[in-house]
């Protein structure tokens, strides 16, 4: 009797977290899985690249969409990831990984199951007040500047963008555990400056173009879902509105 309750709550939760993508977002998917399956055939890349370059889009696709699951891809993928950047000297982002984004994805999970829309299973979104902003901005500067110098010490071969980075993802994961939209501008910068600095590693004859490609993705996904959270609040909003002139 409890399995067939198990397999009822599980069989609705796969459900619902299939609910609501568009056909666009589901052909767009299929197109970046298949230039990354060829790109790795072509390239001879490396499994952990591939696994973790899958893993990270889909947790990035999933939590633009709102979905609790996406830390299931987040904490596989993550872990693949890890040992990607050690191999590569990258120890800012090897630290930030394991020491943070893993357990912060566990504190997501934990977060966002506090605030699901009944019906569809998609969280609630916020925004960020202007004070949170300004202290975010100010803990966000002096962490990289702190950052680079550590990272100068122990001979990282790209301390600037391996330390910027690190802080950033430290932000943008708070940001993410938050349901804030602040989050997308900030992976924004976090994916571009990830591009030039795994494109460094790919120069000096890394098999990391998977790796490339992941990040190449999410900042077209960090556009993306920026847009999207943006008219949805502007949507909330404007409903909340409405209400408010009814009853007065």
């Amino acid at each position: 009797m409890k399995s067939k309750t198990v397999f009822k709550e599980t069989k609705h939760f796969i459900k619902m977290e299939l609910h609501g993508w568009s056909f666009w977002e589901i052909f767009s998917l299929t197109v970046v899985f298949f230039i990354i399956g060829t790109n790795a055939l072509l390239f001879d890349d490396s499994i952990a690249a591939v696994i973790s370059a899958l893993c990270g889009i889909l947790y990035t696709f999933i939590a633009g969409k709102g979905k609790i699951s996406c830390y299931f891809f987040g904490l596989l993928g993550s872990g693949f990831y890890v040992y990607l950047a050690f191999k590569n000297a990258l120890y800012g982002n090897a630290i930030l990984y394991a020491g943070y984004y893993i357990p912060m994805q566990i504190v997501g999970i934990v977060k966002w199951r506090e605030h699901l829309k009944w019906k569809s299973q998609e969280i609630y979104k916020t925004s960020l007040g202007l004070d949170d902003s300004l202290q975010l901005l100010v803990f966000s500067l002096m962490g990289c500047a702190g950052a680079i110098f550590i990272l100068k010490l122990l001979h990282d071969p790209s301390p600037v963008i391996d330390g910027i980075t690190t802080v950033l993802s430290l932000a943008g994961m708070y940001l993410t555990v938050r349901r804030c939209i602040e989050q997308w501008g900030v992976w924004i910068i976090v994916n571009a400056l990830s591009i030039m600095m795994w494109l460094k590693a790919a120069l000096h004859g890394e098999k990391v173009y998977s790796t490339i490609v992941m990040w190449a993705v999410y900042f077209i996904l960090g556009i993306y879902f920026y847009i999207k959270w943006h008219n949805e609040l502007e949507k909330e909003q404007e409903e909340k509105h409405q209400v408010l002139e009814k009853i007065s």
